[in-house]
């Protein structure tokens, strides 16, 4: 796992930027899919989009407080997860957002500098 290094007063975890087709928190690099949430991150390696199913966000699960929004990072280009997988979050009151992983990092960063609970799951950019 990479070296992470927390941005800000706040103290969140912050993407810094992207590398080849993965993405970098300060000196550590992702070079694939990841999850992050403002206390921590780790490398994620999801199915195909159209075979995403909530228990892939397993990563999730022990985050505390939850977290209000999951953005997901579907690669070079927005498309869109499964009607499912979005209502089983909405069933647990998680809203779920997809755009393209370049902007659900920077989406990312903005709402996390806010103090927001969120969190996003990003294919890498190749996806």
């Amino acid at each position: 796992m990479p070296t992470l290094e927390r941005a800000g007063a706040g103290g969140i975890l912050a993407i810094s930027g992207f590398t080849g087709n993965g993405f970098r928190i300060g000196e550590g690099i992702f070079p694939a899919g990841m999850i992050i949430w403002p206390e921590g991150a780790g490398e994620w390696t999801p199915p195909a989009l159209s075979e995403l199913e909530e228990g892939d966000f397993s990563l999730l699960d022990p985050v505390d407080p939850p977290l209000d929004l999951i953005l997901i990072g579907t690669g070079a280009a927005l498309r869109r997860p499964s009607r499912l997988l979005i209502e089983s979050f909405n069933h647990r009151h998680i809203g779920v957002e997809p755009m393209d992983s370049r902007a659900a990092a920077r989406t990312y960063n903005l709402l996390a500098g806010e103090g927001r609970r969120v969190g996003a799951a990003l294919y890498p950019l190749n996806a």
